[in-house]
Formats: structure tokens, C-alpha cells, sequence
């Protein structure tokens, strides 16, 4: 922290030009270690390289937001003549150094939801990733290094809850970044407000996917794959429930389990892989805890993935897809976050039925995506539903770094998002009256 407030009077006086050409430098870095990054994502993490390489392909696209910020967003307004003689200016001004806490799913890219536009705009930082999966962003300082970046302006610290408390709670941190779990962000928030510091805070997620009647199902089940069990079911835009409206239910739920069922899992450096495992051991157990909690509680295991093997990893944290059906929204497999490539059928007679399930029986508001022919029912369900991320005809809604990443319920705590939000939340306004 000293490192980056020591940065900061330097770097916030440097000429915004200045500073965006840092920043490009730094994408044209990441750029060149594209492929290096990918591999150590899916070394460290798990997920399969193709998912690997959407990651980083993704927070180079935020570096490139970054590079964008200083000439477009962050400029300030001027308006003459208020009064007689009086003009008054608004100036936005970088405040200093800020935390960034990094969740283990999305390793590099998610500290770069914030990590571009705060440079850009004068401030600092200083990073913690996630103590599972820390090297991803380790090989991305070697990048910010070799961009030319002064020291201190991004600074790295490894460890866990301690480490992120101490960053939280330092006189010289302005706000914290945080991405990960509702209750990890529920207690970052509260304690950013015991210190008097800005917070936010992307959380969990519990994701409906509606399919209606008149959807096109080849091209549904096609998107319902990546959506449900990319990245092993491990991230916020993952899709959990899947509810079948009306007489597409049959149909729906053969043709998902059948694709389901063939996907190949295995090492994620192997290309033909399409599944990797999950992080940890104890994220497995933690996945098999809620299979049994479907089980006990009554519904329906249709597709069981927990006796998948993976030739030559016979310790590796393989489950494979798991689908259950028979689904109530009241029941914890439907409710909880699972984290898992776990998929819940859930039946509706209408979409006014779905709607209301999506926005009465979850707490959370991250994600919903509906797969329909229909303008009239997607712009229903886009203008009902609670939730930050709307999908239409898309099974996983990541909105690219120019929007914000949105969030409802207790999927978000702040008032300001990741990504182009972040404008605002680096940044103070402060407004000049003048005579002359």
C-alpha cells in the first residue's frame, strides 16, 4: 500500500496521454503473452484451454476500454455563462489507491475489470488474487513490468482473508474491488463501511434459462452446453436452472441430457477436451454435498456425474454433467449457488410463471436468458425480470468491457459495477465556479 500511494502523487501527474500510452503498451504486452497466460489459467485453474483463451481474449478487450477511458469517459464538462460573467467547470479527479480482491474462476480476467481504468484515470493498485489460483495474474505482472509501468502503480500481494482484511482496513486504501461469493462480498462491503471506504462488490449468482415453446431447440441445446457446464459450472454467468415452459418439456429434456452426456471431459491443454475438472478437492465435495441434498430432498437424478472417470487422472476433481429433474424452486439444489455442472429442470406452465419464480424465489440477480422465437415474450422477459444480465437466445449474457457488469439482488453490493462503471468509481467530481 505504501508502494502504490508513493506511485500515485507521480503517476496522477503525468499527462493523461501519457498515461493511455501505458496503458496500450500494456495491452500490446498481453497481447505477445496471450497464449502463455491461457495455459497457466487452465494449469492452475482447470478449465479447458479454448475457455482459457476466452478469458484472456476478454481482459485484453478491458485493457483496450482502459486505453479508450482517458479520451472519451473520463473528460469533464465546462459550461459558460451560468450567470453574468460566471462559467463553471466539472473536473474529475483520480482519489488514490485502491484494493482489488480476485475470485479462482476467473483468475486474470476479473482484477482486470478494474485494473485499466483506474491506471487510466491517475489511480493505483494494489491486487490480491485468489490464494487458489494465483499465478494467472502473477504472469500478468510480468506483462504490466515489461509494459513499462512505473512500480507502484500496480503492486501485487498474495494471501487470504487476512491479507484482504488488512488491504480494507489501511488509512491509505480509498475502496476496495471485489469479486467472488455473496457472503464473502456481504462481509467486504460491511467492513468497507466500517472504514469509511467505497466498495464493490460483484457476488453469486443463482441463473435461470427459460426455454419457451416456440424456441429454435437445436440452437437452445447448443447454448444451454457452454452455459450450464463451461468452465466446470464454475462462474457467476453459469447456467443452473433450466425451466421448461409449457409443452416444450419432453423435448427439451431428452435433447439436453442426450448432448449432455457426450461431453468429453478430460486435461484442459487437450484440445478435444470439452470439460475440464473442478478447482479443488474440496470444491468437489462441496458439489457432491448438494447432489445428495437433490436427492434427499426429492428430485429426480436423470444425469449422474458423479462416478465420471478420466483415463490416465484417476485423482483428478472430475464430475461430470449432472442433471436433475423434477425440480421445485423451493428446494436448496434450486436456491443455492452450487458452483457446479449441475443443471435443475424446473417446469412452468407460462412465462408469467417463470418470471415470476426468477424474480420471487431467488435472492440473487446476476444472469437470466430466455430462448425464444418470439419479440413479444423477450421483451416481456426482458422488461419483468429482476436481473443485471439479460439474455436473449444467448445462454451465457457477459457484457463486454465498454458496459457494465450488471447485477440485482444479492448478486451486487455498491452502486457503481465493474468494468466502464468503474469511471465513476475511481474518480471524484469536483466543480469550479468562476468570475472574471
Amino acid at each position: 500500500v505504501e508502494s502504490a500511494r508513493s506511485a500515485f502523487e507521480k503517476w496522477r501527474e503525468l499527462p493523461v496521454t501519457t498515461r493511455a500510452g501505458y496503458v496500450f503498451r500494456l495491452k500490446q504486452k498481453l497481447d505477445e503473452y496471450f497464449e502463455d497466460i491461457s495455459r497457466i489459467t487452465t494449469q492452475n485453474h482447470g478449465k479447458i484451454i479454448d475457455e482459457a483463451r476466452g478469458e484472456t481474449r476478454r481482459l485484453v478487450e478491458n485493457v483496450e476500454v482502459g486505453c479508450a477511458v482517458a479520451y472519451t469517459l473520463a473528460k469533464g464538462e465546462h459550461l459558460d455563462q451560468v450567470a453574468s460573467g460566471v462559467d463553471e467547470t466539472l473536473i474529475r479527479e483520480p482519489l488514490g489507491s485502491f484494493a482489488v480482491l480476485g475470485p479462482f474462476n476467473f483468475p486474470s480476467l476479473a482484477p482486470f475489470w478494474f485494473i485499466p481504468i483506474a491506471i487510466a484515470v491517475g489511480c493505483t493498485v494494489v491486487v490480491k488474487p485468489s490464494e487458489i489460483t494465483p499465478l494467472p495474474m502473477q504472469w500478468c505482472m510480468k506483462a504490466i513490468e515489461e509494459a513499462g509501468i512505473p512500480p507502484g502503480v500496480v503492486n501485487l500481494v498474495h494471501g487470504s482473508r487476512e491479507v484482504s482484511e488488512a488491504l480494507i482496513g489501511h488509512p491509505e486504501v480509498r475502496g476496495v474491488c471485489f469479486v467472488g461469493s455473496t457472503p464473502v462480498a456481504k462481509s467486504i462491503y460491511r467492513l468497507a463501511g466500517e472504514h469509511g471506504k467505497r466498495a464493490l462488490c460483484q457476488a453469486g449468482a443463482k441463473n435461470y434459462v427459460v426455454v419457451m415453446p416456440d424456441a429454435d431447440l437445436k440452437m437452445t441445446i447448443n447454448s444451454l452446453l457452454p452455459s450450464f457446464y463451461g468452465n466446470t459450472g464454475q462462474r457467476c454467468l453459469s447456467g443452473a436452472n433450466l425451466v421448461a415452459v409449457g409443452q416444450v418439456y419432453e423435448s427439451l429434456r431428452k435433447g439436453f441430457v442426450e448432448a449432455s452426456s457426450k461431453l468429453r471431459l478430460g486435461y484442459g491443454l487437450d484440445e478435444s477436451t470439452e470439460m475440464g475438472p473442478l478447482v479443488t478437492r474440496e470444491a468437489k465435495e462441496r458439489v457432491l454435498g448438494y447432489i445428495q441434498k437433490g436427492l434427499d430432498e426429492g428430485a429426480k437424478l436423470i444425469l449422474d456425474g458423479r462416478q465420471a472417470r478420466v483415463d490416465g487422472y484417476s485423482n483428478g476433481y472430475f464430475l461430470g454433467p449432472t442433471v436433475f429433474d423434477q425440480v421445485t424452486p423451493d428446494m436448496t439444489i434450486a436456491r443455492d449457488e452450487i458452483f457446479g455442472p449441475v443443471a435443475s429442470i424446473i417446469r412452468a406452465d407460462k412465462l408469467d410463471e417463470a418470471v415470476e419464480m426468477i424474480n420471487t424465489k431467488s435472492n440473487y440477480g446476476n444472469e437470466a436468458c430466455i430462448f425464444t422465437s418470439s419479440g413479444k415474450n423477450a421483451r416481456e422477459f426482458r422488461r419483468k425480470v429482476k436481473a443485471g444480465n439479460i439474455g436473449v437466445n444467448i445462454g451465457i449474457a457477459a457484457p463486454m468491457g465498454f458496459f457494465p457488469f450488471a447485477g440485482f439482488k444479492e448478486s451486487f453490493f455498491g452502486v457503481l459495477h465493474g468494468q466502464v462503471d468503474c469511471v465513476d468509481y475511481f474518480t471524484d467530481k469536483k466543480v469550479v465556479v468562476s468570475r472574471w
